[in-house]
């Protein structure tokens, strides 16, 4: 699938998050037509902490990277604030896209920055993230990867700002705007309606933006709606209460339930097409031996 036409399509595209390459292979077989490399989750799996600027770029490449490699739909990668200057920018672009990555997420917060549904968010000046939108837009090798610029200023500045800002960032040359963190419908509609799409809607689970279906989006003037922390907040409570279960009664008995079987699990990873492999690498070995054998001979 291309991303930018199915953006451009009619029907509006969802986008489930993930955070490592076995959670993403879970979207995927589960029918996401892509998968989104949640920043925030990442960095809590990477050192246990908030999202809050303490993941670098290599990091993120190499986890976007093993992520796109386990999958056979596009992936869409949170970058951060591109985790530097214009020139940082560049090489984030080129790690990703060479990573396997079909979209950038870049948002336009002063370093370090925050998870979008945190309270003290700061923003860069709206011309200097422009600046690193365009260096992005000119660093990436294919027209194919896209840019997705988003601006945090609704919270700090307000929706007018916010506006002018996602107005910037497209003349930069953003393939879709993102518009962090809108409280209520109306704010969406405002903002839709009064620049040029493509729009993606952050439908953070619990956050500050209302959960509205897929229809209700849609019919609001979004193209694209990302999913970011939904299965990484339930996995949270079902390893949380394991753990304590356990711990506290000593046996896994009432908790057996909430774990996957055997071979539900094996399918997950596609041990079949790995015992294949094996299997066919032991049927070379045998051949070659026996084709070793009849070298060996023919010097006898």
């Amino acid at each position: 699938m291309r991303l930018r036409e199915r953006i451009a399509a009619d029907e509006l595209l969802t986008i489930h998050g993930a955070w490592d390459a076995l959670t993403a292979r879970m979207a995927a077989q589960a029918g996401a037509e892509a998968v989104y490399m949640s920043g925030s989750c990442v960095s809590s799996s990477v050192h246990g902490g908030p999202d809050v600027g303490l993941t670098t770029m290599t990091e993120m490449a190499r986890r976007a990277r093993q992520m796109a490699d386990a999958i056979d739909v596009p992936l869409v990668a949170d970058g951060d604030t591109g985790y530097g200057s214009a020139l940082n920018v560049r090489r984030t672009v080129r790690e990703y896209e060479r990573a396997g990555v079909a979209a950038i997420q870049l948002e336009d917060q002063r370093f370090p920055k925050k998870c979008g549904h945190f309270e003290g968010k700061r923003v860069v000046d709206a011309p200097e993230f422009a600046a690193k939108v365009e260096a992005a837009t000119e660093a990436r090798e294919s027209d194919e990867f896209l840019v997705i610029a988003r601006t945090d200023a609704l919270a700090t500045h307000g929706i007018a700002e916010a506006i002018s800002r996602a107005r910037l960032y497209r003349e930069a040359g953003a393939d879709v705007l993102f518009v962090e963190a809108p409280t209520d419908e109306d704010q969406m509609r405002t903002i839709t309606s009064a620049v040029e799409g493509p729009h993606l809607a952050n439908m953070a689970a619990k956050g500050k933006t209302p959960p509205l279906s897929v229809e209700e989006l849609a019919a609001v003037g979004y193209d694209v709606a990302i999913y970011p922390s939904d299965a990484f907040k339930a996995a949270l409570r079902t390893i949380r209460t394991v753990y304590e279960t356990v711990v506290a009664e000593g046996s896994r008995t009432s908790v057996l339930d909430e774990m996957v079987e055997w071979d539900e699990r094996d399918d997950i990873t596609r041990l079949d097409e790995w015992t294949a492999l094996e299997e066919r690498a032991d049927e070379r070995e045998r051949a070659y031996a026996a084709r070793y054998a009849d070298l060996d001979a023919d010097l006898d």
